[in-house]
């Protein structure tokens, strides 16, 4: 059965330079292979794609790598022909706002060292934002035209049933040993004289700007501790409002163009920022940024913390929720789930022993459900130095799937499978009221020949 959600995939490519690598190393003389509706389709669309999934195999793709490709794009083209036709709309802050997210997920994984995205990129940041958005706004516009098709979709408890009960025997689903857990996120204090020290050196930096001896730009090349925006001259480009911490936000938004804030503190350290632009609710800021150094008697102060706090629950004087309320850094993710942490990939709070933090691994290994670990050491995607108590909620054991102990799973996986049927379907049925031309050649493809237009010969 063709899987329209194979699609995900597409997204990532652009940002892949071995796939665009593979492509430089053949010369191609970009084409339109085929139009559906007002959407077109160019032979450097498929190559890219092709590319990208033999990357990602690591090997020889099928025979049929890239008809299959091509058949998804035309699938991807013909949801986002019928979004425009029934005048779905995509904001600009959406795409700007998912684009930044894949940028800033990708600096935080490299330590947001620029100099580095570049290398293995080719472009800054901001030149693949731009290089993005064509791509991301048909991609949330097929996105919002799939929701739309499958909206109010569920499935009965009969149905996850028969769904499970059609897996051949041979074919029913082995789940490793999971765990569920719960952690309490403890941020260090930095120590008065570190926090001194750091405002003094970024005051006389804006000192420096004030009187002219030295460039906004040079300063936060050299000096600043945001290593991605400081490689930019400490540009953060255009943004809107509620991207910032609620500090820097207030500050930015009250500047006159080209003015330069007063010291400004937030829970990262201290700034001073100077608005490039304004265009109604976006502003173009860039900034400097200096963290106070935290000395290591500083973060002997938050291991002892939370060795008090472990000692408090382990007594009964409060439970881990409790604790959680109390001292947990707000800011993470877990302090709104009480301590509980969520799998990003599944949406609920099971992990695979295999996917574990490596730190995380090792610290839950030798608990059993209930026990607490010690403080655990962690850094975040910042690079700050943080620590947490862990607290084991369940293990399970490396089992065959069943109704009975992995029911919500297969009802995830029955819902799944029942909302990509409906997207097939939908697809059969447009296909023939849309129109279509391909290249003849790619007719040559067993799973093509059903996007002939009937109009064609």
């Amino acid at each position: 059965m063709t899987k329209v959600f194979v699609l995900a995939f597409l997204a990532f490519s652009i940002f892949t330079p071995k796939a665009q690598a593979q492509l430089a190393n053949h010369t191609i003389v970009d084409k339109v292979i085929g139009v559906l509706g007002n959407e077109i389709i160019l032979l450097s669309d498929l190559e890219k794609q092709v590319a990208y999934l033999a990357q990602q195999q690591k090997g020889a793709l099928p025979p049929d790598a890239k008809c299959m490709i091509l058949d998804n794009i035309l699938t991807d083209k013909l949801l986002v022909h019928q979004a425009k036709v029934d005048s779905l709309e995509v904001t600009d802050d959406e795409v700007n706002t998912q684009i930044d997210a894949r940028i800033d997920r990708i600096l935080g994984m490299m330590g947001n060292d620029v100099s580095q995205f570049i290398e293995y990129y080719g472009q800054t940041p901001t030149e693949m934002k731009d290089f993005m958005v064509d791509d991301m706004k048909s991609q949330l516009l097929s996105e919002k035209m799939k929701q739309k098709i499958i909206e109010g979709t569920s499935i009965r408890p009969s149905e996850v049933i028969a769904y499970f009960n059609a897996i051949p025997e041979d074919s029913i689903p082995f789940f490793n040993a999971e765990v569920e857990y719960s952690e309490l996120v403890y941020k260090p204090t930095v120590n008065q004289e570190a926090k001194d020290a750091a405002y003094l050196r970024i005051s006389n930096l804006r000192k420096q700007i004030i009187n002219k001896e030295a460039s906004f730009e040079d300063l936060a090349k050299k000096f600043s501790d945001d290593l991605g925006s400081g490689q930019q001259g400490g540009d953060l480009g255009w943004q809107k409002r509620g991207t910032f911490v609620p500090e820097f936000e207030a500050a930015a938004y009250n500047l006159a163009e080209n003015e330069i804030s007063p010291v400004i503190e937030t829970q990262f350290g201290y700034h001073i920022i100077q608005l490039l632009g304004r265009r109604g609710n976006l502003i173009h800021t860039r900034h400097i940024l200096i963290k106070p150094v935290f000395s290591e008697s500083d973060y002997q102060n938050a291991i002892a913390k939370l060795d008090t706090i472990r000692e408090k629950i382990l007594k009964k004087e409060l439970t881990f929720e409790q604790a959680v309320r109390k001292y947990s850094d707000k800011d993470q993710q877990s302090y709104s789930n009480g301590g509980r942490v969520m799998n990003q990939y599944t949406g609920n709070t099971l992990f695979e022993i295999s996917d574990l933090d490596f730190n995380i691994y090792f610290a839950l290994d030798s608990l059993q459900p209930g026990d607490i670990s010690q403080p655990v050491e962690f850094l975040t995607e910042a690079g700050e130095k943080f620590y947490r108590l862990l607290e084991l909620n369940a293990r399970t054991q490396p089992h065959k799937a069943s109704l009975k102990t992995d029911y919500s799973k297969i009802q995830q996986a029955a819902l799944a499978t029942k909302k990509n049927d409906i997207i097939v379907n939908w697809v059969k049925d447009k296909i023939g009221s849309v129109y279509v031309h391909l290249d003849p050649e790619y007719y040559q493809c067993p799973n093509i020949k059903k996007w002939k237009y009937e109009g064609e010969n």
